[in-house]
This record gives C-alpha cells, structure tokens and sequence, in this order.
C-alpha cells in the first residue's frame, strides 16, 4: 500500500509555468510505475506521464516537449514540470502509483490556465 499527495497546482497565464510535486508515504524505487493523470471537466481521466521503475518515461503526445516527468527516489518524490502551459492544459492532476496489481491515487490538485 502507498499513499500519495499532490502539490503545486495554480492559476497560471498561457505560457506560463509550474511544477507539480507527489510525495509517496514508501520508497518508489520498487513501485512499478509513478505517473501524472488529468482529468478536465466532462472529459475523461487521461494519462499526462509516468515513468517505470526502469526509468523509462511516457508522455502523452499532447504534452510532449512542454512536460517533464521526474522522480527522486531519495525524497520518494515524483514531480512534473510543466512549461509552455496552454488554456487546455486546465484539469485536475492526480498522482498515481502504479503497483501493478492496484493502483493508488492522489487527491488532486487544479491547473487552471487562463488569461
């Protein structure tokens, strides 16, 4: 079982930025995956990025080349940067640890990009 707590969202202008941090209760370094969900009103959860346990990272198509993934197994600490933010880019971020067997979420944190 892992426990997980976002933190940096905001309001921030187009083009803006801001780094999201997720805190895990455990060590990551044997957690299969850690990675960065959004979820923008009426639409459904989608996958921002997540990095394996290997240190191989996937991004979305959307956000590539604007988003980086990185995770800090000394601090237990997966954070997403993100640049160039666009008024799409609005949603509520959720953490998530991927254990294979089962999942585990954050609460969320809002982005809100807006002019």
């Amino acid at each position: 079982q892992v426990q997980v707590v976002e933190s940096g969202g905001g309001l921030v202008q187009p083009g803006g930025s801001l780094r999201l941090s997720c805190a895990a209760s455990r060590s990551i370094s044997s957690i299969y995956a850690m990675g960065w969900y959004r979820q923008a009103p009426g639409k459904q959860r989608e996958l921002v990025a997540e990095v394996t346990s290997g240190g191989f990272t996937n991004y979305a198509d959307s956000v590539k080349g604007r988003f980086t993934l990185s995770r800090d197994n000394v601090k237990n600490t997966v954070y997403l940067q993100m640049n160039s933010l666009k008024p799409e880019d609005t949603a509520v971020y959720y953490c998530n640890a991927n254990l294979g067997a089962v999942r585990y979420w954050g609460q969320g944190t809002q982005v809100t990009v807006t002019s």
